[in-house]
């Protein structure tokens, strides 16, 4: 299946008030995927509003920034992804936004 049909099937269950995190964090990594950046980054904030705890949606809301270059912003969430992350044990996912910190604190160091 093609992110436009998962997309059209997710946005379905959104319209029958099937809001969640995870619904939220698949329209999210869907919509990043067709290069949509800013519907992706709306979704990816609702699904941390829903669940502040969801480590996946840290890790890609910062690549969402990423992609639209906001590399500060970026920064700022692997950061509090990391955080959040470790709080949960979720050890893969901290150590994966460790890496893109650093690759970005590389970027915009002088």
């Amino acid at each position: 299946m093609d992110s436009q049909a998962i997309i059209s099937n997710l946005e379905n269950l959104l319209a029958q008030g099937r809001d969640s995190a995870l619904l939220r964090f698949s329209l999210g990594g869907e919509y990043l995927k067709l290069g949509s950046t800013w519907v992706a980054v709306f979704h990816l904030k609702r699904a941390l509003e829903l669940d502040p705890t969801y480590s996946a949606a840290w890790k890609v809301l910062g690549m969402a920034f990423v992609d639209a270059g906001i590399l500060h912003g970026a920064l700022d969430t692997y950061r509090r992804g990391v955080e959040v992350a470790e709080r949960r044990g979720d050890r893969q996912a901290a150590k994966e936004m460790t890496v893109f910190a650093r690759r970005i604190e590389k970027k915009l160091a002088p």
